[in-house]
């Protein structure tokens, strides 16, 4: 038998990892709700798919194992919509599952933060406010009444606010990534688009769109935690082995 598929058949034997309970409980209640509701749905995600997920799983629970900070930017073309929801679902797969990680986002231009994206997170259980700023506002986004906000705005991925080294770049349109090959002091990309809700701003369909679109970045980044979840679980049980 193949390691690779060696590791799968440990990997699904392992029993789905639970969040922190003490820091899952400080999520406001739509969202701990929302959020417990996505493991049920890992078996939706396509197998190639789960292989990119995987990775950038891996390249997480490396940073933590060798305990050096994990940190991803998202990217997409605009940093409206895609990006931003994905910034705040890694933030919150990091909460449920209680692995430490730094999440940014960015685009290939600036922008604004799209009200459609952000009423699709608030629907899902983030309370979001805009604090300042017109035409590319600042919003305050928070999980829980005793968790730190997040400052949202649209910026290039390169903007002083974000990490210059030494974290993953995640591609979640096919645009960004094909205009963006390298992504400067990138220790590695992986590329995992999503379809556009854009397309589908004022139709009767935008709201169901926006909603499906951000059930699957969050989806599928809690998978990503939840196997970089299992490989520190697994690491450990080496450790406790050779004790």
């Amino acid at each position: 038998m193949k390691l690779s598929m060696l590791f799968s058949v440990i990997l699904i034997a392992l029993p789905i990892a639970k969040p922190q309970t003490m820091q899952a409980t400080k999520l406001f209640k739509q969202l701990e709700q929302y959020c417990k509701t996505l493991p049920e749905e890992f078996n939706q995600i396509p197998n190639e798919r789960k292989e990119v997920l995987e990775a950038l799983g891996r390249f997480i629970s490396e940073k933590r194992l060798s305990e050096k900070d994990a940190t991803v930017t998202v990217i997409c073309t605009h940093n409206s919509r895609r990006s931003q929801m994905a910034q705040l679902w890694i933030s919150a797969a990091s909460i449920w599952y209680g692995i430490p990680v730094n999440a940014f986002s960015g685009g290939v231009e600036k922008t604004a933060f799209h009200p459609n994206a952000v009423a699709a997170l608030v629907r899902a259980g983030f309370k979001i406010e805009k604090v300042k700023g017109v035409e590319n506002p600042v919003y305050q986004a928070t999980y829980g009444k005793s968790l730190p906000a997040k400052l949202l705005f649209s910026k290039k991925y390169d903007d002083s606010v974000n990490p210059k080294q030494d974290f993953a770049a995640v591609m979640v349109c096919s645009e960004a990534d094909a205009s963006c090959p390298v992504v400067p002091g990138a220790a590695e990309r992986f590329s995992l688009p999503f379809e556009d809700p854009r397309y589908f701003d004022k139709t009767a369909a935008e709201t169901e769109k926006y909603d499906e679109t951000c059930r699957l970045i969050a989806r599928d980044f809690f998978y990503a935690m939840y196997y970089a979840k299992q490989q520190l679980i697994l690491d450990e049980e080496k450790k406790k082995s050779k004790r």
